[in-house]
């Protein structure tokens, strides 16, 4: 069992308070979604718990069966999917992949890289480099390398972001398939997109 825990957590710029006292814990199977306005704070408060961003106050801390994980464990257990995250141009899809599996720690095989280009819809483009690709095909292979790795936590900022309809189904199904072995967490403003976590907390 993994867990996320987050007690008395706050960020500020300045003056200017994003949020304050904020205390939750989620474990395997559990979701949670982050909703506020443009501007509220939610993709910083996604950066702080994922440790790119430093708390004003408050702790966030991973656990595996009680056990806080190291940094090291920790990255290997996440994986995050965000408009603003940057794939590699020159790379083809299947080398992003490959790529960013090592940096997590992990190691894929030729078959698992066409079983999860499939599961996002970009079957037969593995070897076509990324630059080529639309935003909705890099939003796409953003979920496959998120996924590639089975992540024990998975943090979604705007998670149909540039995808039409088809791929946004890609997303609920995909997310539907990891819910039960995964700790959710999904920024978004968007109404539709509530349904993909269990629980809600409004910034702003």
């Amino acid at each position: 069992m993994f867990r996320l825990a987050v007690k008395d957590l706050a960020k500020r710029f300045g003056h200017r308070k994003l949020f304050r006292d904020l205390s939750f814990d989620l474990s395997t199977g559990d979701s949670l979604a982050i909703t506020g306005s443009n501007g509220s704070g939610k993709s910083t408060l996604v950066m702080t718990l994922l440790g790119l961003q430093r708390p004003s106050r408050g702790s966030v801390t991973y656990y595996h069966d009680d056990v806080e994980l190291s940094e090291s464990d920790r990255r290997q257990s996440v994986a995050f999917v965000s408009p603003y995250f940057n794939l590699y141009d020159h790379l083809t899809a299947e080398e992003n992949l490959t790529f960013f599996a090592t940096v997590s720690g992990h190691t894929i095989t030729g078959k698992e890289i066409n079983r999860t280009l499939e599961q996002v819809g970009l079957e037969g483009r593995g070897a076509d480099l990324v630059g080529e690709f639309s935003s909705g095909m890099k939003q796409r292979l953003k979920y496959a390398l998120a996924v590639v790795s089975n992540p024990d936590f998975l943090f979604l900022d705007e998670p149909t972001s540039n995808l039409d309809n088809e791929g946004k189904k890609i997303v609920f199904d995909l997310v539907e398939s990891v819910r039960s072995d995964t700790v959710i967490v999904i920024a978004t403003n968007e109404e539709q997109e509530y349904r993909l976590a269990q629980e809600q907390y409004r910034l702003g």
